[in-house]
Order: structure tokens, then sequence, then C-alpha cells
């Protein structure tokens, strides 16, 4: 079993947590990043991280692990593997999160679903409403880290392997902005547009 010390731990060692001025995927702006590829890019901490959110959803009947391109493909992949079941993913295609490339779900399959940080949520409530047509059955959310301190409802049982309390600022309320600090869009999303 895995704390959220231990967990924490590995962030720091990793060196996952970044200090400075970023534009999160939500568009909102914080002085704390948390960059999950500095950790998915180790496999001594992948392995054990994803291993401990498949332990939390054992006995819980998961057919499918799903989630969203790009850092959930790689979650998804590991639970599976230690969940012994198939992992999925979901992509954006024209802005829209869909299951592509022949993935599909049946009606009632029993679906564990995988994010990497969440913030606002935004990501996982897109892949819930990519599956939803299908109407599985979603046993779960497993996250490794919720910056959200858990304030997040996602309608079915979650659980994050750490919780953190990061302050998040609107663009015309953000501290960081008002001191001049350059913002840094960290991932695979749109970059921040000048001035």
């Amino acid at each position: 079993m895995l704390s959220d010390a231990d967990v924490r731990g590995m962030l720091k060692e990793s060196g996952a947590v970044k200090e400075g001025h970023f534009l999160l995927t939500s568009g909102l702006h914080s002085g704390t990043y948390v960059e999950k590829f500095e950790l998915l890019q180790r496999p001594g901490f992948a392995v054990p991280l994803c291993a401990e959110l498949a332990r939390r959803f054992e006995g819980e009947g998961v057919e499918t692990v799903v989630g969203p391109a790009v850092g959930g493909i790689i979650i998804a992949f590991e639970v599976a593997r230690a969940l012994g079941v198939r992992a999925i993913f979901t992509e954006r295609e024209d802005g829209v999160m869909k299951l592509r490339r022949g993935f599909a779900l049946r009606e009632g399959e029993r679906v564990l679903l995988v994010e990497d940080v969440v913030t606002t949520g935004g990501s996982v409530r897109e892949v819930i409403a990519a599956i939803e047509p299908s109407m599985p059955s979603l046993v779960g959310v497993g996250l490794l880290v919720d910056r959200s301190g858990g304030s997040l409802d996602f309608g079915a049982r979650t659980e994050s392997l750490c919780r953190m309390s990061i302050p998040t600022y609107k663009l015309e309320s953000c501290p960081l902005c008002q001191k001049g600090l350059p913002l840094v869009k960290p991932g695979s999303r749109k970059q921040p547009s000048a001035g």
C-alpha cells in the first residue's frame, strides 16, 4: 500500500512538482504545476503508482480501464495490466473527446476511468461524456494527483493517490500576473497568447 506521503515523496524525488507561473489546461493560473511525465517516464515510479490504483479497485469486477490521451494512456495501460483487463483511451477529434481507433464499450461493461493530475476535473468529465453513449457501468475514477484537495465529484467512487490543495487563480485576479511573472503553458495543449 502506498500512502499519500509515499506519493508525495515520489513526486518530489522525480522533480514533478514545479514552481513558477503556469497556465493550466483548465485556463486557470497557478504558482505550482505537477508535471506528470517527470513521474511517468520512470517505470520505478509509474508501475507501483498504477499498481496501487489497481489495488484500490480490486474485486470491483473492472472489465476495461479507460484514460484520456496523452498521460492517461500510460496509466490506463498499466492499471489494466495489473488488473488483468483491457485498456483503451479517448482522444480529442475536432476539440471533442471521443473513443476512436475501433475502441468500443458495451452496455453495462464495468469501466474504471483513470487520469493523471486533475484541478477542475474537466478532462475526466469529457471522458465520461465520451463513453456515456455506450451506457457502460462506471465503477470509479482513479487519480494519481487531485490538485483540488478532494473537492471534485464525478458521480462515482473516486480514489486519488495524492491530494494537494494548490491555489489557482482566474486571469483577472492572478497575483502572479500582477507581479509580472512570465506565464508558462506546460503540457500538450494551446500555448498562452502574447501580451
